[in-house]
C-alpha cells in the first residue's frame, strides 16, 4: 500500500488532460484529412487552430513525462525547456488565429487585407517575434538559477494582445451575428464557453493545466457543428449548395466585401431531358459543374437552382471577371460529351459587381434567378445590362407593396363617337404610385404582374373600381356607352375565371353591358380556341368585348373573324403611318374594311390633332380615343366629363 500526495495527483491530471489534448486534435485533424474539404481559408485556420493546440498539448505532455527526472538530468532539463519555447511560440499564435478564422465565419476577412486590417497582422508578428527572441532577450519570461519560471513584461503584453484578439473576435461576432446561421453561431458559442471555463479553471488553480483541454474539447464541437458542411453541399455536383450561397452572399454583404459574381444558366438540359431521361439531365449538370472547377476554384462555385450556377470572385477586376466569362462561353460553343453522344448545349451568363451593382442579398438571388439574355446579341450581361433587371426586382417589391398598401390607382381616358363631340364612355388604364420610382405605367408593371402570378390581383382591383364608379355616378342613365376593361390573356384562359368575373360584377349590380373587356391581339394562334370559350361564356352573360392593339401582332384574320367580338381597336402606329405615306394610308383603309366586313365596330386609338379626325370621319369609323380629347386622367377628373356630357 502506498499513499498518493495530493501534489502528485494534479500532476498525473495535467499529463493527462495533456496528453487527451493532443489525442482529441490529431483525430480530428486525422478526420478532416479522410473527408478532404481543404479548400477554403476558413478550412484552412482551422486546421491550424486544430496544430496549435495539438502541438501545445504535446509540449505539456513531453514537460510533464521529464518533470521528475529534472533534477538529476540535463537532458531533461533541456528538453524541458524547448518545449516550453515552443509551447509559448505557438500558444501566442493562438488568439490571433482564432481571431481570423471567425472572421472568416463571419465574411469580414478580405477587409483584413488593407487599410485597419494591417494592424491585425502587425499586432500577431510582433507578439510571436517577442517569444522567438526570447532566449536572447529574457522580454517574455525566463527560468532563474533555482530553476523557478519567472515572467516578464513581454508576457503582459501577450496576454494584453490575446484579450484584443479575443474582444474584436466577439465584437466581429456581435455585428455579423444576423449573417451567420443559429447552428455557426451554437458553434462559436460552445467553443467560446468552455474555452473560457477552461482558462477560468487554469486561472483559479494554476497547476491545474486544463486549458488546452476545454480548447480541445471546444474545436471538436466547432468541426462537427461548422466545419462539417454536408448540408451545405448539392448532393449531384458536390458544389456549395443554395443555402450555402445565400449564407455566404449575406455574411460578404453584411460586411461590406467586395467581389465580383458570375451566374451561368444552363439555357437547354430540358430538351435533353425530354429526349434522353433525367438522368442524362443530371449528367449534363455534374459535366458543366467539373468543367467549372477547372477553371476556377472549387470552394467558389455554388449550384443556386437547377441548370444555374455561380461563381464568387474576389481580388478580381471588372477585366478579369468578364474575360472569365467569355472563356465559359467559348467553352459552350463546343459539343459536350454526355455518355455515348455529343451534345450542344447553350448558355447564358451575367457579371455583377457587389456590393456596387447588387447591394441586397434579395435583389441578388432575383438577379441570378430570373435573367435572360438575347441569345441574337449577347450571351452575357454586364454593367449597364443589369439595371433593367435590377428594376425588375424593384417592380416586384412596388407590386407587392401596391396592393398591401393601396398604391394602385385607375386612370380614365375619354372616348368619343365618330363626331369628336359626343362622350361614348372611356378606358381603364391602372397606374401605381411607387414612393422611390414615382408613378409607374402598366407596360412596364403589367408583364411582372404576369410573371409573379398577381395580374389577377390588379385586374380585380380595376374591375371592382370601374363597378364603384358605375353605382357612384349612376352611369346605367345612358351618359355613356361602355367604359373598357383591360383583361390579362393569362387571367381570361384560368379555369374559373367565367365564374369569378361574374361574382365581381354581380355582387356589384353593374349592368353587364356597360363593361366592355379589352383583349390583347398578341396572342398565339393556339391560344384564341380557348380565349373564345371564356369570351362566349362572358358574352352570354352580357358583357361587350373589343380586340385591343390591331395592327401590332401577327393576327391569324381567320381567328380573328370566328371570335365573337363587339369592337376592334386600331392601334395608334397604323393612323400616325397612314398620315406619313399612301402605303400607310392604304393599309388604314383595308384593315378597316375588312373589319366593317366582320360587321364589327371600330375604335381608333392614337388621335391628337383634328386633321386626324377628318381623316377617319369618312372611313367609317365608330369610335376615337387619344390625347386630342384627353391623356389618361384621375377619377374626380373624368367625373368632370361626365357632367359635362350630361349638361350638353
Amino acid at each position: 500500500m502506498f499513499e498518493i500526495s495530493s501534489e502528485s495527483t494534479v500532476y498525473s491530471l495535467t499529463f493527462t488532460l495533456a496528453v487527451a489534448a493532443t489525442v482529441v486534435c490529431l483525430a480530428n485533424l486525422l478526420f478532416i484529412a479522410v473527408q478532404g474539404r481543404m479548400g477554403k481559408a476558413q478550412n484552412k485556420l482551422f486546421v491550424l487552430l486544430l496544430w496549435i493546440v495539438a502541438i501545445n498539448g504535446i509540449c505539456n505532455t513531453i514537460t510533464g513525462y521529464v518533470t521528475p527526472y529534472m533534477a538529476d538530468s540535463p537532458l531533461a532539463l533541456r528538453v524541458s525547456d524547448i518545449a516550453r519555447y515552443l509551447y509559448f511560440i505557438f500558444h501566442t499564435a493562438l488568439a490571433p488565429s482564432f481571431f481570423f478564422y471567425v472572421s472568416h465565419v463571419c465574411g469580414v476577412v478580405f477587409r483584413a487585407q488593407r487599410g485597419k486590417g494591417i494592424s491585425y497582422y502587425l499586432i500577431a508578428i510582433a507578439t510571436e517575434i517577442l517569444v522567438l527572441v526570447n532566449p536572447f532577450t529574457r522580454w517574455v519570461y525566463y527560468i532563474n538559477e533555482e530553476r523557478n519560471f519567472v515572467r516578464n513584461w513581454g508576457e503582459i503584453l501577450i496576454y494584453v494582445a490575446a484579450a484584443y484578439f479575443l474582444t474584436i473576435s466577439f465584437w466581429k461576432l456581435a455585428t455579423s451575428w444576423s449573417a451567420l446561421t443559429p447552428k455557426r453561431r451554437s458553434g462559436l458559442i460552445m467553443f467560446t464557453t468552455i474555452t473560457m471555463v477552461g482558462i477560468l479553471t487554469q486561472l483559479c488553480f494554476p497547476a491545474l493545466k486544463v486549458e488546452l483541454f476545454a480548447e480541445a474539447i471546444g474545436l471538436t464541437g466547432v468541426m462537427m457543428i461548422i466545419e462539417n458542411e454536408d448540408d451545405r453541399i448539392d448532393g449531384e455536383t458536390g458544389l456549395y449548395n443554395r443555402q450555402a450561397f445565400i449564407m455566404d452572399l449575406g455574411g460578404y454583404l453584411l460586411n461590406k466585401i467586395r467581389l465580383h459574381a458570375i451566374s451561368l444558366r444552363i439555357d437547354t438540359p430540358e430538351i435533353i431531358s425530354r429526349s434522353r431521361g433525367a438522368a442524362n439531365r443530371e449528367l449534363v449538370e455534374k459535366r458543366v459543374a467539373a468543367y467549372l472547377e477547372s477553371v476556377y476554384v472549387k470552394h467558389h462555385i455554388y449550384k443556386i437552382g437547377r441548370r444555374t450556377y455561380v461563381l464568387i470572385l474576389f481580388n478580381k477586376s471588372d477585366e478579369e471577371t468578364l474575360s472569365l466569362a467569355e472563356t465559359i462561353c467559348r467553352r459552350f460553343d463546343k459539343p459536350w460529351q454526355l455518355a455515348d453522344t455529343l451534345v450542344l448545349l447553350s448558355c447564358s451568363l451575367l457579371v455583377a459587381d457587389i456590393p456596387k451593382q447588387l447591394d441586397s442579398l434579395n435583389d441578388a438571388l432575383y438577379m441570378f434567378d430570373s435573367f435572360r439574355t438575347d441569345k441574337d446579341k449577347k450571351k452575357i450581361l454586364s454593367g449597364s445590362d443589369l439595371d433593367n433587371i435590377l428594376r425588375g426586382s424593384a417592380i416586384e417589391k412596388s407590386i407587392s407593396n401596391g396592393l398591401a398598401e393601396g398604391k394602385f390607382e385607375v386612370y380614365y381616358q375619354p372616348t368619343y363617337s365618330i363626331d369628336g363631340k359626343t362622350l361614348h364612355g372611356a378606358e381603364a388604364l391602372v397606374r401605381l404610385h411607387d414612393d422611390e420610382m414615382g408613378l409607374l405605367y402598366p407596360d412596364e408593371f403589367i408583364p411582372v404582374a404576369e410573371n409573379i402570378g398577381l395580374i389577377d390581383a390588379i385586374d380585380d382591383f380595376v374591375l371592382m373600381d370601374v363597378c364603384k364608379l358605375i353605382n357612384e355616378q349612376n352611369l346605367n342613365d345612358g351618359t355613356i356607352d361602355c367604359i373598357n376593361v383591360n383583361l390579362s390573356v393569362i387571367q381570361l384562359m384560368k379555369p374559373g375565371f367565367v365564374e369569378h368575373i361574374n361574382g365581381i360584377v354581380e355582387m356589384s349590380g353593374v349592368d353587364k353591358k356597360l363593361i366592355n373587356f379589352e383583349v390583347t391581339e398578341s396572342i398565339s394562334a393556339d391560344s384564341y380556341e380557348i380565349m373564345n370559350s371564356a369570351i362566349n361564356a362572358l358574352k352570354k352573360e352580357g358583357f361587350l368585348f373589343s380586340m385591343d392593339d390591331y395592327g401590332t401582332g401577327y393576327s391569324n384574320m381567320r381567328a380573328l373573324a370566328s371570335m365573337n367580338l363587339d369592337c376592334i381597336k386600331i392601334d395608334k402606329s397604323i393612323l400616325w403611318e397612314a398620315e406619313k405615306s399612301d402605303l400607310g394610308l392604304i393599309i388604314l383603309e383595308n384593315s378597316i374594311r375588312m373589319i366593317h366586313q366582320m360587321k364589327l365596330d371600330i375604335l381608333v386609338e392614337g388621335v391628337e390633332t383634328y386633321d386626324q379626325i377628318k381623316l377617319l370621319q369618312p372611313l367609317g369609323i365608330n369610335y376615337l380615343q387619344g390625347f386630342y380629347f384627353s391623356k389618361p386622367v384621375p377619377k374626380d377628373k373624368f367625373l368632370e366629363f361626365i357632367n359635362t356630357a350630361r349638361n350638353s
